[in-house]
């Protein structure tokens, strides 16, 4: 409950608490509290405890081993911990495994060895799996595995439009007008809408969403007045500041 509410101190006190009475659910709980909050070298230093004091990791365990890696940056200790599921721990890497893996290579501009990986599954990758690669070929601009992926995605959710957006975003950063054209024209001919974005902000025990322009909500009258407060003294306080600059660099001329 702790680590779900972003109270990882708090977690890793219970933690210690607990004593010899841990037990692998409590092992792997505050693992993957661990991971999921940025903390991968904990994780993996708590991962040697565990098998210090005698506890055998399960299929839970590494999927938290593997998130740390992700959010490590750490390519080479996740890739050891996924092979040692089996040749150490006899446990067959599930689906869940790929995708956790698939996402630690694509973050890392890996996208060959993750799409090899997706290939060399066992089992069919879902559209979990394909949406991680192409995620990953967003932020990296890469458009042959991103229409791969896409390919993929577009016959297991058809529905979805949010994979036809990456791709068009993708092709759109690589100055493929062709592809994004074709697009547009395959979601306009399979009646495919983009749904609106939109923020939404928990106040008070009330949840209120917003779209663009919205003034659906009673009091946004006021909500408008304070953006528009909050902007203005955003911009006044860039200006004060690239006039600092400004006559910093000026001084350090006439000195030299």
């Amino acid at each position: 409950m702790y680590a779900r509410c972003g109270k990882i101190d708090a977690a890793r006190h219970v933690f210690n608490e607990i004593g010899k009475r841990r037990n692998l659910c409590s092992w792997n709980s505050m693992l993957m509290g661990l991971a999921v909050h940025g903390r991968s070298n904990e994780a993996l230093h708590l991962y040697d405890q565990m098998l210090g004091e005698g506890t055998e990791p399960d299929d839970v365990t590494f999927v938290g081993l593997i998130l740390a890696c992700t959010h490590g940056g750490l390519v080479a200790k996740g890739w050891q911990l996924f092979q040692s599921m089996e040749t150490n721990f006899s446990i067959v890497p599930k689906l869940e495994h790929y995708g956790c893996m698939v996402d630690l290579l694509g973050r890392a501009g890996e996208l060959q060895e993750a799409y090899d990986l997706i290939k060399s599954m066992p089992m069919k990758p879902d559209s979990v799996i394909w949406g991680t690669l192409l995620g990953a070929c967003s932020f990296h601009n890469n458009v042959q595995f991103a229409e791969t992926a896409a390919e993929s995605l577009f016959q297991l959710e058809p529905w979805n439009p949010g994979n036809y957006v990456i791709l068009c975003n993708i092709y759109a950063s690589a100055q493929r007008w062709d592809g994004v054209a074709k697009l547009r024209k395959l979601m306009k001919g399979g009646q495919i809408t983009k749904a609106a974005g939109y923020s939404v902000i928990e106040g008070e025990g009330e949840i209120h969403k917003f779209i663009v322009e919205d003034k659906s909500h009673p009091r946004h009258s006021e909500i408008y007045a304070l953006l528009n407060e909050v902007s203005t003294k955003m911009k006044l306080q860039i200006t004060e500041d690239d006039f600092e600059a400004e006559l910093e660099e000026l001084l350090l001329m006439e000195e030299m």
